[in-house]
């Protein structure tokens, strides 16, 4: 399960290194109480979201859901409340991607304020084109407010897969890093903007994303 750790102002959401970081109802658990903490510390601080293994997070897990049809509904909107709690939070907010960053979890990705990538290994995809499913509308809005057109298109319609070196030139991340510096390079890109994690911030996302934020808070008809 993922652990919360903290070096000074900054929080560190280690992921499991040894799985795909699916979004079994008991991980999501395990990540909304590590966000409960964080939000309600006081002070300065920053949230920096690190794996450790081949995946950063592959998204849904969809082994559990197709097992627990009659839960689908509320089990995205589960998902959603997720993407839209990160995307508007008012913690600044700092992914390192240490592997796979696939769908649902190349969202969540998204939804954070900034993203480090590993340079040599790992791909940033959303594949859904290739597995026949269709985006939420509230998932589609998530990726247009936080990505240059083409881009967007291109990980929807192509699922096309982003090397680091492609995801920095793409606007998708904001630096790379050796697997060895990823989370250090991740948590001094976030020590300097801790003491901008204030009420005020999420006031701002609430205006910037209110579109996508809207959608991701609409609930999902099964």
């Amino acid at each position: 399960m993922p652990e919360l750790d903290r070096d000074g102002e900054v929080f560190v959401l280690r992921l499991d290194a040894d799985d795909e970081n699916r979004f079994h109802p008991d991980w999501l658990a395990a990540v909304e109480s590590a966000l409960d903490e964080v939000e309600a510390a006081t002070g300065p601080r920053a949230l920096v979201t690190a794996g450790g293994g081949k995946f950063w997070s592959t998204g849904l897990d969809l082994d559990w859901l197709l097992s627990h049809g009659d839960q689908y509904a509320a089990y995205l909107d589960r998902v959603h409340v997720l993407l839209a709690r990160t995307l508007a939070s008012p913690v600044v907010t700092v992914a390192a991607l240490n592997g796979h960053t696939f769908a649902a979890g190349a969202m969540w990705a998204l939804a954070h304020d900034a993203r480090v990538m590993r340079a040599d290994r790992g791909f940033f995809c959303l594949p859904e084109v290739d597995l026949d499913l269709p985006f939420q509308r509230g998932m589609s809005d998530l990726i247009r407010a936080r990505l240059a057109p083409q881009t967007a298109h291109e990980l929807m319609t192509f699922g096309r897969r982003y090397g680091g070196a492609q995801a920095l030139a793409a606007g998708i991340v904001q630096a790379v890093a050796d697997a060895e510096e990823l989370t250090a390079a991740a948590v001094e890109l976030a020590r300097p903007l801790a003491a901008k994690s204030k009420p005020v911030r999420a006031e701002i996302k609430e205006a910037l994303y209110a579109e996508a934020l809207a959608s991701l808070r609409t609930p999902t008809v099964a």
